[in-house]
This record gives C-alpha cells, sequence and structure tokens, in this order.
C-alpha cells in the first residue's frame, strides 16, 4: 500500500498548497465569496460538477447499484436532471442578479423581510449536506490506513477546512477542479472498465445476475418519484448550487457550462451503477451495499490505479464538503447574523472590505468546526442527508421558484411558505419517521397550499420592487452588495 498511500498524501498536500494559492487571490468580498463572479465555461462546468457529485454519488451511487442494478442510477441520474433544469431554464436570470445568498433573493424579489427565516432553513440544510460529506471520509480513511472513525473525521474535515478557510471560493475552485479531474480519471476511465473486465463482461454479468437488475426501472416507481423530488428540486434551488452560478463570468457561461456539468453527471450516474452491479457479481455476501466501492477498488484494483481511485473518491467528498461548508458560513453571516446585529452591508474599499473577508473567514472557520463536531455525533449519512433536503424542498422550494414564475406571490406568502412547510417536514419527520417519503410530500403541498392562499389574501407586492426586480433579471442593475441592506428590510 506504500505506493496508493504516496499517492493519497500527494493528493491531500495539494489540496493545501492550493488554498494557500487562493488566499492571494481572495481579497474582496466577491473574490472570497464568488471567485469575482469570473468562471469561464470549462473551470465553472468543472467545478458544478465536482460539488454535485459526492461522495453520496460515488460510494452511494456504487451502493445502489450493488443492491439494485442499473436502476441504482435513479439517484445521481435525478441530480443531473436538476442541474440541467436549473442552468437551462434558471441559471442566465439567477446570474444576473449579482447576489451572493438565495435569501438575498428572496429579499429583492418579495421587498424585503423573508430573510432571516428563509435563511435559517438553508443553513440547516447547508450545515446537514456539510455533515453527510463530512462522515464519508470515516469510511475512505478506514479502507486506507484502517483508521479510527472520529480521527478520520477530524482529518479530512480539518483539511477542507484549512483550504476553505484560506481562499475562500478561489480555494474551493481551484480544488474542486483538480477533483473533477481526479474523479473523471479514477471513476469512468479507470474503474468502470476494470470493474466490468473483471466481472468477465457484460454477458457474465446477465448470466451471473437475476434479471430485474438490469430492468431501467428496476428500483421502483416511488423511489424514483421521491428522487425527483427531492434531489432534482433540491438542485434548483440549495444555496451550494446557486453560489456556484453566482461565479459564472455571464449568463451563458451558467446556461451552457451548466448543461454541460448537468450532462457529466448523467454518465457518472450509469457509469456507478455499472460498477456496483460489476461488484454484485464478484462479490455477492457484502454485508452493506455501501461497502462495494472500497472493497471492488480495495481487491481488484492494482497498486497505484488503487490509490488513485480513493483519491478520485476523496475528491468527491471534498469537493461536496467544501462547497457546502463555504455555502452555510455565507448564509450564517451574511443572511443571520449580519441581518439580527443590524449591520449595513454596503460596498466598501480597502481596510473594510478586507474586514468583511476577515468576517467571512471567520465564519467558515466556526462552520467547519460545527461540522467537524456534528460529524463525530452523527452515525446515520442517509438520515443526516434526508434531513437536509426534506427541509431545503419542503420550506423553500415554493417561496423561491414562485418568485421567478409567479408575479403575484407577496412576501406574506413566502413566509408563510417558508415556516408552514418547514414545520410540517420536521412534524411528519417525527410522526412517519426520517426516512419516510411522506414529509417531503405533504410539507411541500402545505407549503404551496399557504404561499397561494395567504399570497392571494394579501396586497400584491408593491410595483416599485417588482420593476426593481426586473432590472436585476434583466441584468441592468448593480450588484445588491452596492445597496444597503438593513435588518429592517
Amino acid at each position: 500500500m506504500a505506493v496508493d498511500y504516496l499517492v493519497i498524501v500527494a493528493y491531500l498536500a495539494g489540496m493545501l498548497a492550493m488554498g494557500w494559492w487562493g488566499m492571494r487571490r481572495a481579497r474582496s468580498k466577491s473574490e472570497f465569496l464568488v471567485a469575482g463572479r469570473r468562471l469561464g465555461p470549462a473551470m465553472y462546468s468543472g467545478t458544478m460538477a465536482a460539488i454535485v457529485l459526492g461522495g453520496a454519488s460515488t460510494i452511494g451511487g456504487v451502493g445502489l447499484g450493488y443492491q439494485y442494478g442499473l436502476s441504482g442510477a435513479w439517484m445521481v441520474f435525478t441530480i443531473g436532471l436538476g442541474l440541467l433544469a436549473l442552468s437551462v431554464f434558471f441559471s442566465a436570470r439567477i446570474a444576473r442578479l449579482k447576489v451572493y445568498t438565495v435569501s438575498e433573493m428572496l429579499d429583492l424579489r418579495y421587498g424585503g423581510r423573508a430573510g432571516v427565516i428563509s435563511g435559517v432553513v438553508m443553513w440547516a440544510y447547508t450545515l446537514m449536506l456539510a455533515v453527510t460529506s463530512t462522515i464519508a471520509y470515516a469510511t475512505i480513511f478506514d479502507v486506507l490506513f484502517d483508521m479510527n472513525r472520529t480521527l478520520a473525521i477530524v482529518l479530512g474535515g480539518s483539511i477542507v477546512v484549512a483550504y476553505s478557510t484560506l481562499g475562500g471560493m478561489w480555494s474551493i475552485t481551484l480544488t474542486d477542479m483538480v477533483q473533477f479531474v481526479v474523479k473523471t480519471i479514477g471513476v469512468l476511465l479507470l474503474l468502470l472498465p476494470i470493474a466490468v473486465v473483471k466481472a468477465g463482461g457484460f454477458g457474465e454479468m446477465k448470466a451471473q445476475l437475476p434479471t430485474e437488475y438490469f430492468d431501467p426501472l428496476g428500483i421502483g416507481g416511488e423511489t424514483i418519484f421521491t428522487y425527483v423530488l427531492i434531489y432534482t428540486f433540491g438542485m434548483l434551488i440549495g444555496q451550494d448550487i446557486w453560489q456556484r452560478v453566482f461565479t459564472a463570468r455571464s449568463d451563458t457561461t451558467a446556461k451552457w457550462g451548466g448543461t454541460v456539468a448537468g450532462t457529466y453527471c448523467l454518465a457518472y450516474a450509469l457509469a456507478g451503477a455499472v460498477i456496483g452491479t460489476a461488484a454484485k457479481v464478484l462479490y455477492p455476501k457484502l454485508g452493506s451495499p455501501d461497502d462495494a466501492f472500497a472493497t471492488i477498488v480495495k481487491e481488484e484494483l492494482p497498486v497505484g490505479v488503487r490509490g488513485l481511485v480513493l483519491a478520485a473518491a476523496l475528491a468527491a467528498v471534498m469537493s461536496t464538503s467544501s462547497g457546502a461548508l463555504i455555502a452555510c458560513a455565507t448564509v450564517a453571516n451574511n443572511d443571520i447574523w449580519s441581518r439580527l446585529r443590524g449591520i449595513v452591508k454596503a460596498p466598501a474599499e480597502g481596510q473594510q472590505e478586507q474586514d468583511e473577508v476577515k468576517g467571512n473567514r471567520l465564519f467558515i472557520l466556526i462552520m467547519g468546526l460545527a461540522v467537524i463536531c456534528t460529524a463525530i455525533a452523527i452515525d446515520n449519512v442517509v438520515e443526516a442527508l434526508t434531513v437536509a433536503y426534506n427541509l431545503l424542498v419542503g420550506g423553500l422550494l415554493v417561496p423561491i421558484l414562485g418568485g421567478l414564475l409567479w408575479k403575484r406571490g407577496t412576501v406574506h406568502g413566502a413566509l408563510a411558505s417558508v415556516v408552514v412547510g418547514g414545520l410540517a417536514v420536521i412534524a411528519l419527520m417525527a410522526t412517519y419517521g426520517i426516512l419516510a417519503n411522506e414529509p417531503v410530500y405533504y410539507g411541500l403541498l402545505a407549503s404551496l397550499a399557504a404561499y397561494l392562499v395567504v399570497s392571494l389574501a394579501t396586497p400584491a407586492t408593491d410595483a416599485a420592487v417588482l420593476a426593481a426586480w426586473r432590472e436585476r433579471l434583466a441584468g441592468r442593475s448593480p450588484e445588491l452588495a452596492s445597496e444597503p441592506v438593513t435588518a429592517s428590510q
């Protein structure tokens, strides 16, 4: 394993080095939080694909392939569909808004007062998303070094927190681009063909496994529908995804670069399912489907290649973790802390601009420590991820899409939708169980009903607010940071 260890250590050292380099570029709030809104198509596509394809998509995607065959691709496939929908229908408008957070978009659309409440829901989502990625370090480091779970979480989490804190979005962008390349080589170009060959080819795989393993809908229609609700719609509204849209150099880059990334996700989904199916042929008696990825890598790949593929898994986890972490810190600082303190977020030069960078850097460090501690305390990754997406979709999908698509929606309707949807999801998870489908189904319906009823029962949004909103959507106004936003708004 010495060569494999060397590959992994070199990879981790490279991540820290890029964090240090990114620190030299992150001199303003815009550079630190959204990479100066300067990413071109190639880098934008790579980094967007990196953040959406995390540990759940890699390790979990292979596990679903092991359990269900080719239909196990549906979870990651719906992620790709969500990214495609976001890119084609919404990303250009989102990029033109020139904001930093989803809550700022809601304030702009509805005329204020939605920021803190929506920020709390988004913060909870991004925190749990970062936690689930951090927990996944334990699986990878256990395979590599037979390391204690807590130590593995602390080690992996500390590296992500370090480079994210140093350079913000620039560091995360650079590391994500490397992680995209490593994942492409490790999973698509190496592990996929080797796994199929080791399993005897597709003919042998079909001969060894039940017919349902090759049924595209074998995982079940209800499961696919739930994946669409949670992951496809989740891609449309998550702060971690929007913050990457904000990094695009232009609305054209956001649209077409995101389309390329979404298409890549579809290929990645199929690759994970095929690898899992091959693992089922090779190791039919594994204790858990989630062990399929680590087992096939450890037992079937040659020295050096094994290290690169494990680095690919580590890259998948780190890209999602770092993206969720900076999103969590951005929401905590800009949407919650600053508003509760009544701080005016005005543009600044010189020292004040540097203070904003320092403040956001401090929040990344604080949120990073919170993520590591929470990850140590939680064991079940699936439950944590389900809680995150249930809160996001149940609480924020309706007011966000409603604001983009329905001009009659009001701030009171948006607030009612967030509160009713969020509370309904929490109550239903307590009643039916975290992993049940009912919380997101009924929570989403409750959120929609509250939005429609309250919006129609309250005065329409002020014409001046809607006019300013249309100007921003058209890209004809300066970015929100140039306009003071106080707690009273």
